[in-house]
């Protein structure tokens, strides 16, 4: 079912209510249904009644009488015939204009609806086959329905009234197929009543077998289906910290059944029973709290979001597990974290013991969507050997990655101004290597200490603080001050002072290194993000040395420079040229500087931006009221200097201080005829209910790869041209600040960071990851397959 939002939450909730509340009520004393009343839906059949006969002038009328309050999309009027009659294109008078939040420009109609198929009969009487959808003005969109009607043509034998089939006694004596619903092993008058409670729609009951099985019994309504493959299971924190895990669900046979909303898939009419093995690292008996998550629908009529029940069970002593299964038992989540690494998803596809991530909880919008994610090249299948060896290519790109590009200016100007013996070559190369490496371990240390206590972190989530965003930015001021000539502290810093050709020392090489990994976490270089995912999951030790290995490749052009004196003599030789050069580089530090204050207004809004400029001046007084007192003497200038860095406290606290803007703003267009839609969870369900393609853009705006790929793909008429023949939905996810949800999606793609771009086919098949850098060809094919 397609749910619209913002009100559906609302709607949902106060249609389950209030028909949990009149439970008890006898029909004759409960309100009619009706299209506008959010607490009693219409059936589909009462909404839009068809009607089909043959026309005087020749062909086929088909005409819907449209309740009040409800509307059909012109978009979605299909009509096939039979070889009784040779059809022409269905005429469809111009609807009402409607900008709709899933499907775009369309055109709607409502009270009434009628249409023509023109074309020659071939016999007495045709059957057609006719699609339609609508939604009601209650907030909730009906799914895609199939009817046949069969209709007496002009020479036949007149039929008394067009027979449709719709769970009648009528259509099942025809043996018409029915679509949607396989109403052949159900009460037919059931379908027409309003729907259910969910409660009441599908029951859920979890039972004790022994220590080591419970048994999941679900309990369909007649009239309501299950589907098998929308259905997980976790469990509470309790049960991870007792070394309890699932095993592999043992499912019934169920029913093959064609979805209009996810293809061809496996569900269940009657009541179930579903053993489930648990793993146990240990015997005694214990208290756990189990959850379900699962979706079903009326058979022809509503779709219910997916639906989660909770129950409480005490587990007696069993016997523990042996050790080849145990060892898919994982570590207990973090305090305060609701999700555990126990989810396991329904189906065949689902493997012993599944784990998920701490910290990404199984929400029943994901379970609609994608749980899992097997089409994952993000170090799923590599081993020590081969994630170390990615490590050493990602760091070497990341030379090349335009956030790196500002701090390497100023290793190259040092380098081109040393003209010194190879010996003080190699200590500079490993002072500067010095530097990256032990700034990679720590990063990458602090990365694996956050998410061990429970917090859901990535490549670049420093970043996602504004406070560390605003002191980036001034150091990059700061620099370019520097370069500029307005102020200097010496020549031991950077390589550059009153002589560039002589005055570069070890803390300058080391704190190049040091600035070279700060700025390179916005960007995520191609072999980086497999590598990075594989060591997030590896053991600590482990997961420290890629880091080593990923600074090593970011240090190795410059430790090749310092070792093989034949690439230093290539470098150009010191000379005048070189204070203008250096000047000139002062630049990229500005642009960098201005870049990462716009992300702070993205963070904090325009009040931060005031705040970051008017720290900026106070930098800017500082420095040069401090290199006044290095020339001079003055005691007033150093005391200016001191008081103008003390007062810096002062603006960078508020912005640390600053709450998140109320408003989200407005999503920028990749292109002209996009419109991008902001990611949830419920959105992306609902979409991929309609049938939709999506693509998730998953992006921050102080990823520099994201904004790379933006550029040179996404602002392309080949991008535009591509959603369009796919029908896509452009979904982005800003993770530009933390964002629970946006992390959640991330780490259920084993994803380090951003970018991550997943796209979803229209059948209801898992979503397919595409590389960290994109091409247009790449982007093209997978929309093409999706759409299939």
């Amino acid at each position: 079912m397609t749910l619209h939002t913002p009100r559906v939450r609302r709607a949902l909730f106060a249609l389950a209510c209030c028909l949990v509340l009149g439970a008890g009520t006898t029909p004759a004393l409960a309100a009619a249904p009706s299209c506008n009343d959010e607490n009693n839906l219409l059936p589909v059949e009462e909404a839009f009644v068809l009607d089909a006969q043959a026309a005087p002038a020749g062909g086929i009328a088909l005409r819907w009488k449209i309740a009040p309050g409800c509307y059909l999309y012109r978009h979605q009027l299909k009509v096939q015939a039979d070889a009784g009659f040779a059809a022409q294109p269905l005429q469809i008078p111009p609807g009402k204009p409607h900008q709709d939040e899933y499907f775009g420009r369309v055109e709607t109609y409502r009270d009434a609806l009628t249409v023509i198929l023109p074309g020659q009969a071939r016999a007495a009487a045709t059957t057609l086959k006719v699609r339609y959808q609508g939604c009601a003005d209650a907030g909730i969109c009906y799914p895609p329905q199939t009817r046949s009607v069969t209709v007496a043509l002009a020479g036949g034998a007149p039929a008394e009234e067009p027979v449709v089939a719709f769970g009648n006694k009528a259509a099942r004596s025809t043996g018409v197929p029915l679509v949607g619903g396989l109403l052949g092993t159900q009460d037919a008058g059931l379908v027409d009543a309003a729907p259910l409670p969910p409660e009441q729609a599908f029951g859920f009951e979890a039972i004790v077998g022994d220590g080591n099985t419970l048994l999941l019994r679900f309990t369909p309504a007649r009239g309501y289906y299950l589907y098998r493959d929308k259905t997980s299971f976790k469990l509470d924190a309790a049960a991870a910290k007792a070394g309890i895990a699932f095993g592999r669900p043992k499912w019934p046979q169920g029913t093959a059944h064609r979805d209009e909303h996810f293809g061809n898939v496996i569900v269940f009419f009657d009541q179930i029973d579903v053993p489930l093995p648990l793993l146990r690292a240990r015997t005694d008996a214990t208290k756990l709290t189990l959850t379900a998550t699962f979706q079903g629908c009326q058979t022809d009529g509503i779709c219910y979001p997916p639906m989660t029940r909770a129950v409480t069970l005490d587990l007696p002593a069993g016997t523990a597990t042996s050790t080849a299964d145990t060892a898919a038992i994982s570590t207990p989540p973090g305090p305060g974290i609701d999700a555990t690494p126990n989810a396991q998803l329904s189906g065949e596809t689902a493997s012993p013991a599944t784990t998920a991530a701490p910290g990404a909880a199984t929400s029943a919008a994901s379970a609609s969507s994608a749980s899992v994610a097997p089409n994952v090249p993000r170090g799923a299948n590599l081993n020590l050997f081969s994630a170390l060896l990615l490590a050493l290519l990602g760091g070497l790109v990341l030379n090349l990655m335009p956030c790196v590009l500002p701090v390497l200016s100023l290793k190259a100007l040092s380098l081109a101004g040393n003209g010194e013996d190879p010996a003080r070559a190699r200590k500079h190369a490993l002072w500067y290597t010095g530097g990256v490496v032990l700034s990679f371990v720590l990063l990458g240390g602090l990365a694996l200490a956050l998410r061990q206590a429970g917090l859901a972190l990535g490549w670049g989530f420093q970043l996602q603080q504004p406070l560390v965003v605003a002191l980036l930015a001034l150091l990059m001021f700061g620099l370019g001050l520097s370069m500029s000539g307005v102020w200097h502290v010496g020549g031991r810093w950077t390589g550059m002072g009153h002589a560039l050709t002589t005055k570069s020392g070890p803390m300058g090489d080391f704190f190049t290194g040091v600035l070279a990994v700060v700025v390179a976490t916005p960007c995520t270089a191609p072999f980086m993000g497999a590598a990075l995912a594989w060591a997030f999951t590896a053991p600590a030790i482990v997961a420290l040395l890629v880091f080593v290995v990923l600074g090593l490749g970011l240090a190795l052009p410059f430790l090749l420079i310092g070792f093989i004196p034949a690439l230093a003599h290539r470098l150009p030789r010191p000379g005048a040229w070189m204070e203008t050069f250096k000047q000139a580089l002062a630049f990229p530090l500005y642009l960098t500087a201005a870049w990462l204050a716009w992300v702070l207004t993205r963070q904090r809004g325009a009040d931060a931006i005031g705040w970051w400029l008017f720290a900026a001046v106070l930098l800017a007084f500082a420095a040069w009221a401090w290199t006044r007192a290095r020339s001079t003497g003055h005691r007033w200038a150093t005391v200016a200097a001191v008081l103008a860095g003390v007062a810096l406290i002062w603006p960078l606290r508020v912005i640390h201080t600053m709450p998140r803007p109320s408003t989200t703003a407005t999503l920028a267009a990749p292109s002209e005829g996009i419109t991008p839609v902001p990611f949830s969870e419920q959105r992306l369900a609902d979409l991929r209910g309609a049938g939709r393609v999506v693509f998730v853009n998953m992006t921050a705006d102080w990823c520099v790869t994201c904004k790379a790929n933006e550029r040179a793909v996404f602002r392309t008429d080949s991008f535009r041209d591509a959603m369009a023949s796919a029908n896509a939905v452009y979904m982005v996810g800003d993770w530009t600040d933390v964002d629970p949800a946006l992390t959640a999606f991330l780490q259920r793609y084993k994803a380090v960071g951003v970018p991550l771009y997943v796209v979803f086919p229209r059948n209801g098949g898992e979503g397919r990851v595409l590389p960290v850098v994109l091409t247009g060809d790449s982007v093209r094919e997978a929309l093409a397959e999706a759409a299939r």
